[in-house]
């Protein structure tokens, strides 16, 4: 099993780049994640990573190593679910992420239950509103709000989002309330936007009478946090563009207001994305058919007190 263990430390030194983050994402120290990866070198008699203050990129005996100690590791996971699979005893390692603010309201809360439930499953979650490689990096099940374009993934439809642009009453007073969708790109309005390296929203698609219009916005600042964003919506910085169960709360207690009621933005769909193979594994089964029930059913709670003409 160390030799194993090895191997594992080692692909997820790849996968993540560096042996902190593998060490983090083992649950065991980088001094114990490096010690691993020499043993394993001095086994194979070769160095597998070239190494600089800033930097670790695999030496070519490295990448060639990697690609069978993955298909290694695989087989056994896929093994491993097989037998899970005919016991009725699924076991083992989910590595699941989520943007900040969908995993906060609805993934992170739930991964306790869901441990209560199946105890001999570990759920490791990472939140970010980057756009994680999760083949690069190994994730299991990847929950997102939006178009799905990877082909080498698969996905599971959890459920459609209405989305809404919201402002506070004290920046809709000093600025105005936009009457069409031409104001949002005017210099009248300061808009309020996600971005991040790599990130695809620099504009907003809102619905009219002739189809979706792109809108490319404009802001004297950005965030790579969705929460940041609402943050200073509420502190009448800007006008921001959310899902509306993420913002429904305030859009009742008066703090955001709803404007250009014609013209919402496109809704987005709720979705877990996953590996190909993925789905052969019941522990994936599983946290599937829990997270989209328990997505579903939050996400309806927190529309609830939407009133009419709100």
């Amino acid at each position: 099993m160390a030799y194993l263990d090895n191997i594992a430390v080692f692909v997820r030194v790849v996968e993540l780049g560096n042996l902190s983050a593998a060490g983090r994402d083992m649950r065991i120290s980088p001094a114990v994640a490096s010690n691993r990866i020499k043993e394993l070198e001095k086994h194979l008699g070769v160095r597998l990573f070239n190494r600089t203050t800033r930097q670790l990129t695999t030496t070519e005996h490295g990448a060639v190593f990697y690609t069978g100690a993955k298909q290694v590791l695989d087989a056994i996971t896929e093994a491993e679910a097989a037998v899970a699979a005919l016991s009725g005893q699924p076991r083992g390692t989910i590595r699941v992420t989520a943007p900040l603010g969908l995993g906060r309201r609805l993934i992170a809360s739930g991964i306790p239950d869901f441990h209560d439930r199946y105890p001999d499953i570990e759920v490791r979650l990472r939140l970010s509103d980057h756009n994680v490689d999760i083949l690069k990096e190994g994730i299991d099940v990847a929950f997102r709000l939006g178009v799905i374009e990877d082909s080498s993934l698969r996905m599971r439809g959890i459920m459609e989002c209405e989305r809404v642009l919201v402002a506070s009453p004290d920046y809709l007073k000093a600025r105005g309330e936009p009457v069409n969708v031409g104001d949002l790109i005017s210099k009248k309005h300061d808009c309020l936007m996600l971005r991040y390296p790599g990130s695809r929203e620099f504009f907003w698609m809102l619905q009219t009478p002739g189809g979706p219009q792109k809108l490319e916005v404009h802001g004297p600042f950005d965030s790579d946090d969705g929460d940041v964003l609402t943050g200073w919506a509420l502190a009448g910085r800007g006008i921001v563009n959310k899902p509306r169960f993420e913002v429904e709360p305030y859009i009742r207690d008066g703090r955001l207001r709803v404007i250009l009621k014609d013209n919402p933005p496109t809704p987005v769909q709720l979705a877990a994305v996953y590996p190909h193979k993925k789905l052969q594994d019941p522990k994936v089964r599983l946290l599937l058919d829990f997270m989209a029930e328990r997505c579903q059913r939050l996400i309806r709670e927190a529309l609830a007190g939407k009133k009419d003409g709100v």
